[in-house]
């Protein structure tokens, strides 16, 4: 932050902001160092998605960030907990317990499966209409790796999305984390082989469900504006992928980051060896 300047009249006090360019990432699109931060990332998107649509939407339309909450129920997060005291509750006669013990029967010892981890939320953006009792236009997800990844989270949400879509809400999916099968998550519907970019968005309408349509991202290009659909009447807006990313970056300090390790998950043949070339050329390695 540079020097403050006080305006002696009114006693105020303004504070000078370095311009955002100041912290750029080396990436000309989303920067793959950024996905093991995706929990701070993906916040941040949110926000600033629903903040930006405010700014483009029709006076009778608004933005409002929503949660779910997960639970990630992997295998490696369950534990066995052996229970420490047993409580039994006694009657008129003796207990079932005592019962087999006295007639020379083993007991069973029972074994408690608790999850590790506690169940965290996931914050999205929807679009409604207020003119008709905040009825429910457009939903806009960026993806995680759960809603990717095999498993209930999974088939929760794309259960969700069909129910959406079934009711005539648009969905749009931003999908800037390279962990798990995007292709599963795309059924029915199957995209071309030869379709393998890193990174993809896609457009759903609610009176065209039957449609989507797919925007490839590769690693090598900056992020492009994409067509966020409202009501049949009204326009599309226009939602600046790479302007809300590099605000991401700029807020979170995301420069401080070490790029002489490999990111998580790595990169691959010709998208490591390029992304190599062009922090060695950033000074970066």
């Amino acid at each position: 932050m540079g020097k403050p300047e006080t305006f002696p009249e009114c006693g105020a006090l303004l504070l000078y902001f370095p311009p955002m360019t100041a912290m750029q990432s080396p990436f000309p699109g989303m920067d793959p160092y950024l996905e093991r931060h995706w929990l701070d990332v993906h916040q941040s998107l949110v926000t600033y998605t629903r903040d930006a649509l405010n700014d483009l939407l029709p006076a009778d339309l608004l933005a409002r960030t929503e949660e779910r909450v997960l639970i990630d129920a992997d295998a490696g997060l369950i534990r066995a907990v052996h229970p420490d005291v047993r409580v039994q509750e006694t009657g008129g006669g003796p207990s079932v317990a005592a019962a087999h013990a006295g007639a020379g029967i083993a007991v069973a010892e029972p074994i408690v499966l608790e999850l590790e981890s506690e169940p965290r939320t996931e914050g999205y953006i929807t679009i409604l209409d207020h003119a008709t009792g905040d009825r429910l236009v457009s939903v806009i997800e960026f993806l995680s790796p759960t809603n990717k990844l095999p498993g209930e989270d999974r088939d929760a949400f794309r259960r969700k999305r069909a129910e959406m879509l079934s009711g005539g809400v648009n969905w749009v999916e931003v999908d800037l984390v390279r962990q798990g099968a995007w292709r599963d998550l795309l059924q029915p519907h199957v995209a071309p082989r030869e379709v393998d970019a890193a990174y993809r968005a896609t457009v759903r309408r609610g009176q065209q469900s039957r449609r989507v349509v797919l925007y490839p991202m590769p690693l090598k290009s900056a992020l492009p504006s994409i067509p966020i659909p409202l009501r049949p009447a009204d326009a599309d807006v226009d939602l600046n992928l790479q302007e809300l990313l590099a605000r991401a970056y700029h807020n979170g300090r995301y420069a401080n980051t070490d790029y002489s390790q490999p990111c998580d998950p790595p990169l691959q043949g010709e998208d490591a060896e390029w992304a190599d070339r062009l922090l060695r050329e950033a000074g970066k390695r």
